[in-house]
């Protein structure tokens, strides 16, 4: 790991963190649609730290009991936004860490 990555890595994994805590109590419902986004977001900067091999770090910060809840509701709103969430959470964490150890 490049030292510009052990600056970068740290402040994702915070950051992933921080959008778990915040989004611990959701409910199904359409007036929580950022906060379904925001933990398809912490989902997917997780994935894409994991695929880039940092499952240490990840698991050092992040409970790995935390299952997607999206789960059978993924056509409803709330799981529509968090399937987006996710998809830019992987996609800009993995740009961000991809261009820092190029």
């Amino acid at each position: 790991m490049n030292q510009i990555t052990e600056n970068v890595l740290p402040k994702l994994l915070q950051t992933a963190r921080n959008l778990y805590e915040e989004t611990a109590a959701l409910d199904e419902t359409d007036s929580e649609l950022q906060l379904w986004y925001n933990r398809g977001y912490a989902d997917g900067m997780v994935s894409s730290m994991k695929r880039l091999g940092y499952d240490k770090e990840v698991s050092e910060v992040i409970d790995p009991q935390m299952e997607s809840p999206v789960g059978e509701n993924r056509f409803l709103p709330w799981g529509k936004a968090y399937q987006h969430g996710f998809e830019m959470g992987e996609k800009e964490s993995s740009e961000v860490l991809e261009e820092k150890t190029e």
